[in-house]
């Protein structure tokens, strides 16, 4: 690493500088693949695996599990956080990381940043008890409150740029095409 790389938020600025400009010099650079499979474990228990991932023409090698269950009032054992509270982590933690490249690109250094998020279902649509019944969320509340050095005027381009460009917030916020493929073994 450079050492006149500038860190800002444990951000190293200079290198996602160098990141953007090498995206905007071919494009291929910021394809990112991600694949995920996840694996039932009995019951309402599953086990999630990351094994790779691909960003433009690189090969990267991920070994990470994420274990899944429900709680006992929905017939789990309650062993790991359930599918729904991980939608809403994935959705925090991604806008998490855009306020932090932002803020450290405003030169903003953060002193605290907490996402809480909020949502409600009626599992009678999960259940198939009424078919009026969505199974998914009408909406989802989220508050951010942070705390740094930084100016009215830069908290506001910095949220602005978190609402523009988190992928986790844009995939939930706009229908997106889902394809499948169903194989009986």
């Amino acid at each position: 690493m450079n050492t006149n790389s500038q860190l800002i938020n444990g951000i190293n600025v200079d290198a996602l500088k160098q990141f953007a400009g090498a995206v905007v010099q071919n494009s291929n650079n910021g394809i990112a693949k991600f694949q995920v499979t996840t694996e039932w474990n009995g019951g309402t228990k599953s086990a999630s695996s990351i094994k790779k991932m691909k960003l433009g023409e690189q090969k990267l090698e991920r070994d990470f599990e994420i274990l899944i269950d429900e709680p006992a009032e929905l017939l789990g054992e309650n062993l790991a956080a359930n599918p729904q509270e991980y939608l809403l982590a994935a959705l925090n933690a991604c806008m998490i990381v855009g306020y932090v490249a932002a803020a450290s690109l405003e030169n903003v250094h953060l002193k605290s940043l907490r996402i809480e998020t909020k949502g409600q279902l009626d599992l009678r649509g999960f259940l198939g008890l009424d078919e009026n019944i969505k199974p998914g969320y009408e909406e989802l509340q989220y508050t951010v409150v942070v705390s740094g050095d930084g100016t009215q005027e830069q908290w506001n381009r910095i949220h602005e740029t978190v609402k523009r460009t988190s992928p986790n917030r844009w995939n939930i916020a706009n229908a997106i095409q889902l394809n499948s493929e169903f194989v009986v073994e």
